[in-house]
């Protein structure tokens, strides 16, 4: 007879035995979505007994993890800002730095109308609609399979957010007192020497941002004397080595008030700044 511990023990065993970081938390993560049970429920009843099918089908997702396969993309889903976000191979998986781009924008989104480019599974978008009280949300992104994702987030808990899909601004009509991103911004060169997790399963067209990794930055910022009203706020997810060049950017393109914000670990991740009203001179 099988039991809830002889699946757990045997699919740590089995992640440790193919080399995953933090396996035994990965094997409880997908014994607790598999059985639909939390640590407490285990604690408690760790012999409760299992068939044999479904000894077998826990331990398919085990070795599908055991494959590098990330976890989100096993289970299909992620949490992001206290909301769960349903995930696929279509989407980045929604990481906790990002968080610090969306709390950044909720200081000031209420009423306001936001745009999101390069919107992937909807996470942040999606996220200010529903927490930060907007006016109005577009969600924006090349990827029909993309949208599809964000679409189904959007409906599963029940925000309204506009989805577009449009090249950035192709499609995009009007102005709008926030633009906020997190765009591709690995360079090329870089992509290949990424986690077997990322560079293997996650979708390239997410990551790749061309030669420098700014190639998405130039787009973006080109673009906010069309598309940003006066006095509205961009906020950008950036890498830990490009606060200098995006602020460059920024300052070109008439954006003031610029800050850089750290991520939990001290790293640069996010770049904010405001689009100078038109009576506004600077020296």
């Amino acid at each position: 007879m099988r039991t809830l511990e002889d699946a757990l023990i045997k699919g740590k065993a089995l992640l440790k035995e193919n080399g995953i970081t933090e396996g035994d938390l990965d094997a409880w993560y997908l014994l607790s979505h598999y059985f639909h049970i939390n640590r407490a429920q285990y604690i408690m009843h760790p012999r409760i007994a299992i068939t044999e099918e479904q000894y077998r089908r826990y331990l398919t997702l085990i070795y599908k993890r055991s494959e590098h396969i990330p976890l989100s993309y096993i289970t299909g889903e992620q949490e992001f800002m206290g909301l769960n976000f349903h995930v696929s191979e279509d989407v980045l998986i929604p990481r906790q730095d990002t968080e610090v781009l969306v709390e950044e924008a909720l200081k000031v989104s209420r009423g306001k109308e936001v745009l999101d480019l390069c919107t992937g599974s909807g996470c942040i978008i999606i996220s200010l609609a529903r927490l930060g009280r907007t006016k109005s949300a577009v969600g924006v992104d090349i990827s029909k399979k993309a949208l599809s994702v964000a679409k189904e987030n959007a409906r599963r808990l029940q925000t309204d957010v506009t989805f577009l899909e449009s090249d950035i601004y192709t499609q995009v009509r009007g102005k709008y007192d926030i633009i906020i991103s997190n765009p591709p911004y690995i360079p090329t060169r870089d992509i290949s020497d990424l986690m077997e997790e990322v560079k293997n399963h996650e979708p390239v067209l997410a990551l790749d941002g061309s030669a420098d990794g700014l190639y998405f930055y130039r787009i973006i910022i080109n673009g906010v004397s069309q598309f940003l009203k006066p006095d509205g706020y961009i906020f950008l997810e950036i890498s830990y080595n490009q606060a200098e060049a995006v602020s460059k950017l920024l300052r070109e393109a008439g954006i003031v008030d610029i800050k850089v914000i750290n991520d939990l670990a001290g790293l640069n991740r996010v770049i904010r700044g405001r689009y100078k009203k038109e009576e506004e001179s600077f020296t």
